[in-house]
């Protein structure tokens, strides 16, 4: 039987990251998560979910986003996802450099999930997180990695809050346009679960089943 990869995800306590890390250990996936070390001023949330981790078999390694402390750990993974927040995503220009140093892994996914930044302008703001992107990307591309990048455009169950805020009590609420246009939400476990297709050397694109 042909040995599973040893993956390890960079951001694994974080909102995308933990169903990252459920769907690579549902897929049977050796599994790694590298954190930040624990202080007092750690969430009680991602203690808990650590310990959580920790008995689905998870590895948790702890560690600063520095060269040589992720490198040591690239080296004994053949691939690397990561789903850092956006005010840490230029911080993947350090993973990016250890895993052209490391030379051993077969594909990264780096952080996005999001819009794809070569289809879509957006405001000042937006426009910014989408420079960063394509910034990365192409550090990506100089080193030669092979990667993919997973992009739900904006179809993930989490802008349901953001977009309709089914929790909040008002008397009006405001439709944009006629109010009859279709959109399809995929749930954050199913867009994780697209990994596994990702990680062929030759990747066909497949949407997340659909769940309306």
């Amino acid at each position: 039987m042909e040995r599973k990869n040893r993956i390890i995800v960079f951001g694994g306590t974080g909102y995308i990251g933990k169903h990252l890390v459920k769907a690579s250990l549902s897929l049977g996936h050796p599994t790694f998560v590298y954190t930040r070390p624990f202080t007092s001023q750690t969430p009680p949330s991602k203690t808990q979910l650590c310990k959580d981790f920790t008995s689905m078999g998870v590895t948790l390694l702890q560690g600063e986003v520095e060269h040589e402390q992720i490198l040591a750990v690239i080296k004994e993974v053949d691939i690397v996802i990561c789903a850092l927040p956006f005010p840490q995503a230029m911080e993947q220009l350090k993973i990016i450099e250890a895993i052209k140093v490391a030379g051993n892994i077969k594909r990264f996914i780096p952080t996005g999930f999001g819009s794809e930044e070569e289809r879509i302008k957006a405001l000042p703001p937006f426009q910014a997180v989408l420079d960063e992107k394509r910034k990365i990307r192409e550090k990506i591309e100089a080193a030669g990695i092979p990667y993919t990048s997973v992009n739900a455009n904006c179809f993930a169950a989490y802008f349901i809050n953001y977009l309709l805020h089914p929790h909040q009590n008002v008397k009006d609420i405001v439709v944009y346009g006629t109010g009859e246009a279709k959109a399809v939400l995929n749930y954050e476990e199913d867009v994780a679960t697209l990994q596994d297709f990702c990680l062929l050397p030759k990747v066909n694109y497949r949407r997340p089943r659909d769940r309306r």
